[in-house]
């Protein structure tokens, strides 16, 4: 029994005639005749009585015919959801976020879904790099956006579409120690003790870089008082206290950029992590898109 068998026999339950159904079915008669043929053979009764030039459904014809129907619609119905999913059109993304491009990507990419693919479902984790990685590997998301450079190397992720975004200290307008940068001062890290430091958990190549610029003091196990995945929670933080930040300068774009003597000079690198073996989801291109937006540094900020 095949589909087209099913069309054969529903068309020709429909049209009353097999002249007429071999026409709706582009065939001729007498091939027509046969699938139908086939189709009894194989059910091991008949489907149609022939009564002149006309047939009529025989009572297992009859049966036969809703669920004849009810299959071609089922059918019709997996066509039409396989072409809406090539697309990104329907079905369900899930998408792991890291800190920084949670705090980056999570509106704007929810809004983009909302506006273009309203019959997606999107769903979003948050969490840390490792436990992300984690719910890749047993397929309970699709994908992940997170700082390269906290991922373990592995043979079975693949990590690609890289953003390199700066990272800085920020405080708020009216902090003490922005009032302290007059002109073109630039602040030592020892400037900075006397107030909480905010960070997500920094990844070893940002915690060596800040060692290397401003010693033992600068480990962030030691400096950062205030620890969380969320930026968003650190940016409010800091926004409604003299914490100092230490973030993606994106992250919180309304905060105010220390400089500091010597810079920084620390990035993160976003990259778009899927499994090596694994079918990608048609919607990451939208996610895609949505870096290429998102994931960039704001201009230089005057003082």
């Amino acid at each position: 029994m095949t589909l087209v068998q099913l069309k054969h026999f529903v068309a020709l339950a429909e049209a009353g005639s097999f002249s007429k159904a071999a026409t709706r079915v582009f065939l001729t008669q007498p091939a027509l005749s046969r699938s139908i043929q086939a189709l009894e053979d194989e059910w091991g009764a008949r489907l149609f009585d022939r009564v002149g030039r006309r047939i009529e459904l025989t009572p297992y014809g009859l049966e036969m015919l809703p669920r004849a129907q009810r299959l071609l619609s089922d059918a019709q119905e997996l066509q039409r959801t396989g072409r809406e999913f090539t697309s990104a059109e329907a079905g369900a993304l899930r998408i792991g976020l890291g800190s920084g491009p949670g705090a980056m990507l999570m509106a704007p990419l929810l809004l983009t879904m909302a506006r273009e693919h309203p019959q997606l479902h999107l769903d979003i984790a948050r969490s840390g790099t490792e436990l992300l990685a984690q719910a890749l590997r047993e397929r309970r998301l699709d994908a992940l956006v997170v700082d390269a450079r906290s991922l373990r190397p592995a043979s079975d992720l693949k990590t690609e579409f890289h953003h390199e975004m700066r990272g800085a200290f920020m405080v708020r307008r009216g902090h003490p120690l922005a009032k302290r940068m007059a002109g073109t001062r630039a602040l030592a890290f020892h400037e900075l003790a006397p107030y909480p430091i905010a960070s997500t958990p920094l990844s070893d190549e940002v915690a060596r870089i800040m060692v290397e610029r401003y010693g033992p003091q600068a480990n962030p196990s030691e400096c950062v008082t205030l620890r969380c995945e969320e930026i968003s929670s650190l940016v409010e933080v800091v926004e409604h206290s003299d914490a100092v930040l230490v973030a993606i300068r994106q992250a919180a774009p309304k905060l105010v950029e220390l400089r500091l003597r010597p810079a920084l000079q620390a990035t993160a690198r976003f990259g778009l992590v899927t499994l090596a073996d694994r079918t990608e989801h048609p919607a990451l291109a939208v996610v895609r898109r949505v870096m290429q937006d998102r994931l960039r540094d704001p201009p230089p900020q005057e003082h």
